[in-house]
């Protein structure tokens, strides 16, 4: 790993395995009309079904971006560094799974394509 020498001399630095836990970081779209609020408990209630993600600190989900075909969703649980992978995967596919349940649309990339007739 290459690390630039002004992050280690003028910046801090954590080792997150340290402290016992790390955070997993996914995106999450859902459709524009979908409900917000609604998707964020659904997704809270999935992790909180997980027992590999820590109660302390707690996950997290909120609106990360307006992107061109979905609102992305920040969704950030925790869990022991050996764990990682595990609820990584798993909470990605409990997403799917849970907003599918909903009836949260999940969107992919859509282009409006206008035809004109020149006479």
């Amino acid at each position: 790993m290459i690390v630039p020498n002004g992050a280690l001399s003028n910046g801090t630095i954590i080792n997150y395995s340290t402290e016992g836990w790390v955070r997993v970081d996914l995106v999450v779209g859902i459709a524009y009309e979908a409900d917000i609020d609604q998707a964020k408990a659904v997704l809270l209630e999935a992790m909180a079904a997980n027992e590999k993600i820590l109660k302390d600190p707690a996950p997290f989900v909120g609106v990360q971006e307006l992107g061109d075909s979905s609102v992305n969703l920040a969704v950030r649980p925790h869990c022991k560094p050996e764990h990682y992978w595990d609820v990584y995967f798993g909470v990605t596919e409990a997403a799917k799974k849970t907003l599918d349940a909903h009836g949260i649309g999940i969107p992919f990339p859509q282009r409006d394509v206008h035809l004109y007739q020149h006479g």
